[in-house]
C-alpha cells in the first residue's frame, strides 16, 4: 500500500477523483449562494454557469499534498505562495477588486519566492535574476488568466504544461517535485470533468491565479534542480512549456493596444474566438490549441536533451510557424464591423503612448517597485563602493524583496495611487513623503525583528528613503513635462481658435483643449490687449497683440472661432471683439467652467 502511495500515478489518480467530488460540491453550492458568472456582450459564454471551480482544484492540490507529498523547504514556499494568490483571486471573484490591487497581491507572492525559494538563473547577476523571476511569474500568472476564456482551455493547457514538466522530473530524478505535480495534474483533470465544453463550472480568478501562479513556480523549481543546463536550455524551456499562454497573451494585448481596447478587460478576440471565427468548432478550436502546447511540451523536452544547435534550429522553426500563425489570426474578424470602427476612431498608439502611464495604475505599481529596488540599491552602493562583493550584498539581496512589498504596502494605505499624475502637486509631495517614511519604519521594524539588525547600517535606511522620495517625485514631475512637451490633444482637423487673454486663464483653456482633443480644436495663438505681451510665447502659441489689426491676423492664420478665457475684458475691447467677429463670420465664445456662446447683440 505504502509502494502505491508512493506512485506518482497513484496520488495522481487520487487527486483526479477528490477534484472530481469537489468540483461538483463547489458547483451546486456556488448555484444555491448566486455565484453564477452571467452572459455580457464581451464573453463567451450563453448561459448563466457556475464559478469558484479554482476552490475544487485548490482543495484538492493542498489535501493530496498535504497527504502524500514529502514536504521540502522549496515545495512549502510554493505552496504557501500559490496559496496566497488562491486567497487574492477569491477576495477578487467575491468583491471585484481593481487590478492594481491584484498586482499588489501578485507581487507579494513573487517576492514570497524570489526572497526565499527559487529563481530563474539566466544572468547570473542576482539583483537581475530576481526581477526576471518576478516578472515571469506574474506574467506566467496573468496569462493563464487571460486565457480562462473558453470552456476547457485553461485547465487543459495548464494540465498539458505540466505534464511536459512532469517528465522533465522524471528524466532528472526529482521525484518529490514529480509528486506534487502529479497531484496537481490530477486536480486539474478532475476539474475538467465538468469545465470541458460544455461546461458546467468555471474556474474563475481564484482558480486561474492559483494554477497560473503554482504552474510557473514548479517550472522555475525545473529550472533550478536536476541536470546543469545550458543558458539557452534554462531560457527556452519554460517559455516552450508555457508557450501557449505566452503566444495568446502577446497576440492580445498587441492586438488590443493597435484597437484601442484594454488588454486586462475581458473579450472575445484570444487565439480560440479567432479560431472559432475561421469556422472551428469551439471544442475543435481548443482541441488544436491543446495540439500546440503538446507540441511546445515535447520541444521543450528535445531541448532539454539535445545539442544547443539542434535546439536552436528546432526552436527558430516552432518559432516561425507560431509567428505566421500568429499575424493570421491577427487579421481575422472578431468584433462587428460597428465595433472594430468604434475602436479605430477612440484610438491612437501615439495617445496609447502618452496616456498609459497616469491611466494605469500597474505601470505605477510596477515603476514603483523598481524605483524602491534602485533606492535601496544606491544606498548601498553610496555608503559601500564595493558592497556586491562583500557580506553587505547578501544582506541587500535578502531583505530587498522585504523592502518592496512593505513599502508598496506604505504608498497604498496613504493613497499614493490615487493621484494624477499630470497634475502633481505639493500636496502630492507631501503624501509621497508620508509614504516613504512609513514604508522606511516598517522596513527598520520588520529587518529588526527577523534578524535583529545584526550588521545592517541605519545610515543605509535613511538614504534610501531620500533617494527614494526624490526618484519617486521625479518621475512624477517627467512625466507631467513629457506632457507638456508632447501635448495629446493637438489635432489638425479642428476648428482653428484663438485664445483672448494670455494669462493663467488663456493657459488653463490651452492645457484643456489640448487635453480634450474630442472638443475638436487646434489652438493658434493668443490675443491680448497688453502691448508687453505681444511676440511673447506660452507653451508654445505666441502672443498677438488686440490693439493691432486683429482682422488681418485671423484672416492669416484662418481663424474660425475666439475662445475668450477671462472675465475682465473691457467693455469696449469686447464690443469691438463682438464686431468684428460678427462682419468676419468668426465664432466667439468664453471659455469658463465650460464654453458656452456669447451673444452678439
Amino acid at each position: 500500500m505504502d509502494q502505491v502511495l508512493q506512485n506518482p500515478l497513484a496520488v495522481g489518480v487520487i487527486s483526479l477523483a477528490l477534484a472530481a467530488g469537489l468540483t461538483f460540491a463547489v458547483r451546486e453550492l456556488a448555484s444555491r449562494m448566486g455565484f453564477v458568472a452571467k452572459p455580457k456582450s464581451d464573453r463567451w459564454h450563453k448561459r448563466p454557469t457556475a464559478m469558484m471551480g479554482g476552490v475544487a482544484i485548490f482543495l484538492a492540490t493542498i489535501i493530496a499534498y498535504a497527504a502524500f507529498v514529502p514536504k521540502t523547504t522549496e515545495n512549502l514556499i510554493v505552496i504557501g505562495a500559490s496559496s496566497f494568490l488562491f486567497l487574492v483571486g477569491l477576495i477578487d471573484d467575491v468583491i471585484n477588486i481593481k487590478p492594481y490591487q491584484k498586482l499588489f497581491g501578485q507581487l507579494i507572492g513573487a517576492t514570497i519566492i524570489v526572497g526565499l525559494g527559487p529563481r530563474l538563473p539566466l544572468t547570473g547577476y542576482e539583483l537581475i535574476d530576481m526581477w526576471i523571476t518576478v516578472f515571469w511569474l506574474i506574467g506566467i500568472t496573468n496569462a493563464i488568466n487571460l486565457l480562462d476564456n473558453m470552456d476547457g482551455l485553461s485547465a487543459g493547457i495548464a494540465a498539458i504544461a505540466s505534464a511536459s514538466l512532469a517528465v522533465g522530473f522524471a528524466i532528472n530524478g526529482q521525484t518529490v517535485e514529480l509528486m506534487l505535480i502529479s497531484i496537481f495534474i490530477g486536480a486539474l483533470v478532475g476539474f475538467l470533468i465538468f469545465n470541458f465544453n460544455p461546461a458546467s463550472i468555471f474556474m474563475g480568478d481564484c482558480g486561474s491565479m492559483f494554477v497560473g501562479f503554482l504552474l510557473a513556480s514548479s517550472v522555475l523549481v525545473g529550472q533550478t534542480g536536476g541536470r546543469s543546463r545550458g543558458i539557452f536550455s534554462i531560457l527556452a524551456v519554460p517559455v516552450l512549456i508555457l508557450f501557449v499562454p505566452i503566444f495568446d497573451t502577446t497576440l492580445v494585448t498587441v492586438i488590443r493596444k493597435l484597437w484601442g481596447r484594454k488588454a486586462s478587460q475581458g473579450g472575445r478576440d484570444h487565439t480560440s474566438h479567432r479560431l472559432v471565427a475561421l469556422g472551428l468548432s469551439e471544442r475543435a478550436a481548443v482541441m488544436m490549441i491543446y495540439v500546440f502546447a503538446i507540441a511546445a511540451g515535447l520541444l521543450s523536452l528535445a531541448v532539454s536533451e539535445l545539442k544547443t544547435f539542434q535546439s536552436l534550429a528546432l526552436t527558430g522553426i516552432f518559432t516561425v510557424i507560431l509567428t505566421l500563425i500568429g499575424v493570421y489570426l491577427s487579421k481575422v474578424k472578431v468584433y462587428e464591423e460597428r465595433e472594430e470602427e468604434l475602436a479605430t476612431q477612440n484610438n491612437a498608439v501615439f495617445a496609447f503612448l502618452i496616456n498609459f502611464s497616469h491611466k494605469r495604475r500597474v505601470f505605477e505599481v510596477f515603476l514603483d517597485a523598481f524605483l524602491i529596488t534602485f533606492s535601496y540599491y544606491v544606498a548601498y552602493s553610496l555608503l559601500y563602493p564595493s558592497f556586491e562583493s562583500g557580506s553587505n550584498w547578501d544582506l541587500f539581496i535578502k531583505t530587498v524583496p522585504l523592502l518592496v512589498v512593505l513599502k508598496l504596502f506604505a504608498f497604498l494605505a496613504v493613497g499614493v495611487y490615487r493621484g494624477i499624475w499630470r497634475y502633481t502637486s505639493v500636496g502630492d509631495l507631501i503624501t509621497f513623503t508620508k509614504g516613504v517614511v512609513i514604508g522606511s519604519i516598517l522596513s527598520v521594524v520588520a529587518v529588526l525583528l527577523l534578524y535583529r539588525f545584526q550588521n545592517f547600517s541605519r545610515a543605509v535606511f535613511i538614504l534610501d528613503g531620500i533617494i527614494l522620495l526624490l526618484v519617486m517625485l521625479g518621475s512624477r514631475l517627467a512625466f507631467r513635462l513629457i506632457r507638456e512637451f508632447l501635448p495629446p490633444g493637438a489635432t489638425s482637423d479642428g476648428r482653428r481658435v484663438l485664445i483672448y487673454g494670455a494669462g493663467d486663464g488663456g493657459e488653463m483653456v490651452l492645457r484643456e483643449l489640448r487635453n480634450n482633443a474630442d472638443w475638436k480644436y487646434q489652438p493658434i495663438g493668443f490675443i491680448d490687449d497688453d502691448p508687453h505681451k505681444k511676440g511673447k510665447v506660452i507653451n508654445g502659441l505666441q502672443v498677438f497683440d488686440a490693439n493691432g489689426s486683429l482682422v488681418d491676423i485671423c484672416r492669416q492664420k484662418s481663424i474660425e472661432e475666439i475662445l475668450i478665457s477671462s472675465e475682465k475684458i473691457p467693455a469696449a475691447s469686447l464690443k469691438r471683439l463682438r464686431e468684428i467677429c460678427r462682419d468676419e463670420e468668426i465664432g466667439l465664445k468664453r471659455a469658463q467652467m465650460r464654453i458656452e456662446p456669447v451673444d452678439f447683440e
